[in-house]
């Protein structure tokens, strides 16, 4: 098994890295106090082909694989983790469009995806329904060529700022099989948002909860077939999975380099931090933990490129440990710096 990088992916990396310390990384800060969230950032990201990673190139995207997308993830969540985990919910949504979208659709709404000319949100979890997806409340009845859309969405990214959101509602029975995709503009009259979300950090994308009363929606907006949303919503998990689970890394690799340039520089009872075998032991632990868990994303990235059988379940497992080692070992680069 072979798990070097090839010479595109090292370049694309390399672009992203740069972008992130020059365009991100010196305002993130001030987007977290402040609540700004950088469009314009954004858009530059974009016209370097970072809003449709894995769409087709027909439309403009940039057809790379899921592997290149969680390097990319993961460079750009090193200057500002909650800006890239908004990039990646667009890219996904870009995705359930290109995948499942009706060739009208994708030729009216992709080219603007690329350009984030539009900008996304997906609407899946509600106040009732969250890891249960199957059993969401939200309802869309037709009525001829349209749906008309009641019931509440809950902690939606980019609430109240995406101009278009994919939302899963319910068109049919109980349980998975009723359940369709439709893509919902946020000017449409019946829809609305709540407050923002307070939350500890995280604040370069909002989160609001988005309400539906009667908002009508075109059938043309119907993303796959009636009855086909949840299937549609797990396959868009999948690769929403690894790509937190990236933005995880990066925030962690973020902390790691920071505690070590930490503790080469400060000094107790005449030693550098750094020369403290306990704290060695305890940085290399940090070190092994973030590379393990960059594996296993990784692997479950290529599974998904593969079209492996196991492939939600990798997925499931590298998000669970990334995410999970990403908060220890932020935890303790706070530790190193001194916690209190």
């Amino acid at each position: 098994m072979d798990f070097s990088l090839t010479q595109e992916q090292q370049t694309i990396r390399e672009m992203v890295q740069q972008f992130a310390e020059k365009e991100m990384l010196p305002f993130a800060r001030e987007w977290d106090e402040k609540h700004i969230f950088p469009s314009d950032t954004l858009r530059k990201a974009a016209s370097l082909g970072l809003a449709a990673i894995y769409v087709r190139s027909d439309v403009g995207g940039s057809g790379l694989s899921r592997l290149d997308s969680v390097l990319i993830f993961e460079e750009l969540a090193t200057a500002c983790p909650s800006t890239a985990a908004y990039l990646s919910i667009h890219n996904m949504v870009a995705w359930l469009i290109d995948q499942y979208g009706h060739e009208t659709l994708r030729q009216t709404w992709l080219p603007k995806f690329v350009t984030m000319e539009v900008m996304s949100s997906y609407c899946l979890t509600e106040p009732s329904a969250g890891s249960d997806a199957a059993s969401l409340k939200t309802t869309a009845v037709r009525e001829g060529e349209e749906y008309v859309l009641n019931g509440t969405k809950a902690f939606i990214s980019g609430g109240s700022t995406s101009d278009v959101y994919a939302c899963m509602v319910r068109t049919g029975e109980e349980g998975p099989n009723g359940i369709t995709c439709l893509l919902v503009e946020k000017e449409r009259p019946g829809i609305s948002f709540g407050k923002k979300e307070q939350k500890l950090g995280w604040h370069s994308q909002p989160t609001t909860m988005v309400f539906f009363e009667n908002c009508r929606v075109p059938v043309s907006n119907r993303i796959g077939q009636e009855g086909q949303g949840f299937k549609i919503a797990l396959s868009a998990l999948n690769g929403g999975r690894i790509n937190i689970a990236a933005c995880s890394l990066g925030g962690a690799k973020q902390c790691l380099s920071l505690a070590r340039q930490y503790m080469l520089e400060r000094s107790q009872f005449q030693h550098k931090l750094a020369e403290f075998e306990a704290l060695q032991f305890r940085f290399a632990d940090m070190l092994t933990d973030l590379e393990a868990a960059r594996l296993m994303v990784h692997r479950a990235a290529v599974a998904l490129d593969q079209h492996d059988p196991q492939a939600a379940m990798r997925c499931a497992m590298a998000k669970r440990l990334a995410t999970d080692l990403g908060f220890t070992i932020c935890n303790q680069a706070l530790q190193l710096y001194g916690g209190y």
